[in-house]
């Protein structure tokens, strides 16, 4: 399967997380925790933000846990020097969710639409 695919895939799988995850991003913005949440979307334990959707108890596949740039650089996941770097590539938050992917694939940044894309 393409990495296109793949993406197109993903997006259709956290439509239903979609609510959720616009609550936990306007909860991190609007108590100026961040200007850049990050969520983690993944299949495995992590140790990178706040558990919001566990994928044991829900039907989908993913869990997804809320997190922030400060968060990342703390953890170095994020280098200090690409900082500047990320903030010019982050999409604006009222449009895209930013989700940080760990899947066989690796990790991958993606920056996935709030609304979806027509079919």
């Amino acid at each position: 399967m393409s990495k296109t695919r793949k993406f197109l895939q993903l997006e259709s799988e956290l439509e239903s997380y979609k609510i959720l995850m616009s609550k936990a991003m306007d909860s991190i913005i609007d108590q100026e925790i961040s200007k850049y949440p990050i969520f983690v979307v993944h299949q495995h334990e992590v140790e990178l933000g706040v558990p919001i959707v566990d994928k044991e108890q829900v039907t989908g596949i993913w869990s997804i846990n809320a997190s922030s740039l400060e968060e990342f650089v703390y953890k170095q996941v994020i280098q200090e020097d690409k900082v500047e770097g990320f903030k010019k590539v982050y999409k604006d938050p009222a449009d895209f969710y930013c989700v940080f992917v760990l899947s066989e694939l690796g990790a991958n940044f993606l920056f996935i639409p709030k609304v979806a894309a027509p079919k």
